[in-house]
């Protein structure tokens, strides 16, 4: 056996697991100070990021496992944002959802590009930062919502269902930008990527859950201490890898293997306690990450941080107007709810923003101006959301957010 080996294993386990404590402790910590300045947690935990990541404390830097953690965490949020959803309830809002995603979409998307443009970019580098402007991290506001208890009002719906079509519609966009930037495009494959992923989406959507309810008997049979728990966690992760393989973000798979389960479980509560335990403990490894992808020390021009901005006000305009103007039917209120659940661009947009830099496409200031966009809009949506979905629970006309008995009421969790 080859001790030194051994012990160097040892000692670079021992490192990854005080990764895992700060970050951990750190999100906890900044998520307790923002609820008890009565504001979204998920603020403080991806702020959390900021302080012990590179731009700040330098404790923990970004890697391949944290990321890994960190997909984790999104994929089963949005598998728990899953069992919240009927099918049926997605498929009532199916219309508004498309019109408010496509919206969302063309909006951000030449703004985009024409800011870009104005700024002194190259085609291919306004083209690129036109892409990170379409994306939506639905992870974000399912988290807020999820904590609010609101997962199934109309609006949630409307905003998760857009969510679904905007990850297709934003996978065509980038593949076209990212061919285009490599010289060539493929009107074949993009349309059959674009296929693949409708068909998958419907076909999971609406089979699946007929499927995985006439099965149900027998895995209520089965040996196993907690069948539908067990089915449910190979159905997620098996979903996630298939959207992966389609092109679509495995968290759309998650989603859908969340929708698929929603009516087939016998226990949906039991379920919720069961899987929110594991979603408890993984998600804040993928709102720290997300405040780690920000380095402030890139911001030392001037233009820079000016483009920065007014790249972020664009962004959080245009989602607001572009989402709202979707749901138009709506009541003004409703509106602004969708536009607003719409507005973070989280690790979506991040994951566009480092394809660009990949490919040489965009350069270090453009890149830095999209990582600040990102986070920004990330940080910004939460506190919004929270207000405008906020009830007025005793007549007195001002409106009075929801008790955390609420949300334990809502979710069957225990303490």
């Amino acid at each position: 056996m080859n001790i030194p080996f051994v012990l160097g294993a040892n000692v670079e386990h021992t490192a990854i697991l005080l990764d895992l404590f700060i970050m951990l402790a750190a999100a906890k910590l900044m998520a307790e100070v923002f609820e008890r300045l009565k504001q979204p947690a998920v603020v403080g935990e991806i702020l959390a990021g900021v302080i012990v990541g590179p731009s700040l404390l330098r404790w923990v830097e970004p890697s391949d496992m944290i990321s890994v953690l960190a997909e984790f965490g999104v994929i089963f949020l949005l598998f728990n944002v899953g069992l919240e959803t009927k099918p049926q309830s997605i498929f009532q809002v199916g219309r508004r959802a498309a019109m408010v995603a496509v919206a969302g979409v063309l909006l951000p998307f030449a703004a985009g590009y024409l800011i870009a443009l104005a700024w002194g970019g190259s085609f291919l580098e306004s083209m690129f930062i036109a892409a990170a402007l379409v994306a939506t991290s639905v992870g974000i506001t399912a988290r807020v919502l999820g904590s609010m208890g609101l997962l199934d009002t109309e609006t949630s719906r409307i905003i998760l269902g857009a969510a679904v079509i905007d990850d297709i519609l934003g996978l065509i966009i980038l593949s076209i930008v990212s061919s285009v930037s490599q010289g060539s495009v493929s009107i074949a494959g993009l349309a059959k990527t674009a296929g693949a992923a409708l068909v998958f989406t419907l076909l999971v959507a609406i089979v699946g859950s007929r499927l995985i309810n006439r099965l149900a008997p027998m895995f209520a049979r089965s040996r196993l201490e907690r069948p539908f728990f067990a089915i449910g966690m190979i159905l997620c992760l098996g979903l996630s890898v298939a959207s992966a393989y389609i092109g679509v973000a495995a968290i759309i798979g998650a989603f859908l293997a969340g929708i698929a389960m929603a009516e087939a479980t016998e226990d949906n509560k039991k379920m919720h306690q069961l899987t929110t335990g594991v979603t408890e403990f993984l998600v804040p490894f993928f709102l720290v990450n997300i405040g780690m992808q920000l380095d402030v020390s890139v911001f030392r021009e001037v233009s820079v941080i000016v483009f920065a901005i007014v790249l972020t006000l664009v962004a959080v305009i245009t989602k607001i107007v572009g989402c709202g103007a979707g749901a138009w039917g709506l009541s003004r209120r409703e509106m602004a709810q969708v536009g607003f659940g719409m507005v973070p661009r989280g690790e979506v947009g991040i994951v566009v923003a480092q394809i660009g830099l990949g490919l040489g496409v965009i350069g270090k200031n453009f890149f830095a101006a999209v990582l600040f966009m990102a986070v920004a809009t990330t940080l910004i949506a939460p506190p919004f959301i929270k207000m405008l979905f906020t009830v007025d629970t005793d007549g007195d006309g001002i409106p009075d957010p929801i008790t955390e008995i609420d949300v334990s009421d809502h979710f069957g969790r225990i303490g």
